[in-house]
């Protein structure tokens, strides 16, 4: 059974769609089944991957029961577009509304170690059924004043989903992203992350660049771009391979991947 993670966080531009988007790319150079999807209506992530912007079907078509999720899969991506916004609303209305995704995705997964779903910025339905469908939730904080705060309101949206809809669910960590640690205010926020939260955060940090938009605009991973930023990733996912079972080969190639990226 593929490892489920839904990648949550309570606001837009804290870094989670290139999460998603690199975290995908190095678990797969590890060779780790990885699919990734795509649950927000601005399709960021899908445009990273450089998927048409007219690909079909999308996660709107599988939650609208127009598609079956396996149909919906291209190049091991589930892609979104602003369609999913109207998919939502629907769902809304729906018996069951907080099952769908993980019904839809129960018998496409079957082919992949681990699933990744991108969610939208906001703690709404789209979040919630991603929560659902997920085994654990990462959450991703820019650093700033108020990163305590939205950890804390993501973290009671999980909880709520654990005691109500999926009592599996854990949390696999929180990641502090776009943080510039040789400032007083990126230092200040880890460490009050740290004092909250403990050994859920994880201590790979995400450093803040523009190349990170760069590669965006240009569909290009960011190991590729600029492997001196990638190697923060590189760190992340071995930190995140540790906190996942049945992984441990994955992680040695990790380890090889790492060394050849830094001669």
């Amino acid at each position: 059974m593929a490892h489920t993670i839904a990648v949550l966080s309570q606001k837009g531009g804290t870094g989670k769609t290139t999460t998603v988007r690199t975290l995908t790319d190095v678990l797969r150079r590890c060779g780790v089944r990885t699919l990734a999807v795509d649950l927000d209506p601005q399709g960021n992530l899908s445009d990273y991957f450089d998927l048409p912007t007219d690909v079909e079907p999308t996660v709107a078509d599988v939650l609208s029961g127009r598609a079956k999720a396996a149909a919906a899969i291209h190049e091991d991506i589930i892609p979104a577009n602003l369609s999913l916004a109207e998919a939502e609303l629907m769902l809304g209305g729906k018996m069951g509304r907080e099952m769908t995704l993980k019904r839809a995705l129960a018998k496409a997964t079957g082919d992949y170690e681990v699933v990744l779903i991108d969610c939208p910025p906001s703690l709404g339905l789209l979040t919630i059924n991603a929560l659902v469908a997920a085994d654990q939730a990462l959450i991703t904080a820019e650093a700033q004043y108020f990163a305590l705060q939205g950890v804390e309101q993501a973290i009671e949206v999980v909880e709520l989903a654990r005691e109500t809809l999926n009592p599996e669910l854990t949390l696999l960590g929180v990641l502090l992203n776009l943080a510039d640690i040789r400032t007083v205010h990126s230092r200040e926020a880890l460490a009050s992350l740290q004092e909250r939260f403990g050994e859920a955060v994880f201590e790979t940090v995400i450093r803040a660049s523009i190349a990170y938009a760069e590669s965006a605009e240009r569909a290009r991973s960011i190991l590729d771009h600029r492997p001196d930023l990638g190697a923060d990733y590189l760190a992340l996912a071995d930190e995140v391979l540790a906190r996942l079972s049945g992984l441990g080969a994955a992680r040695k190639r990790l380890k090889q991947l790492a060394q050849s990226s830094t001669t």
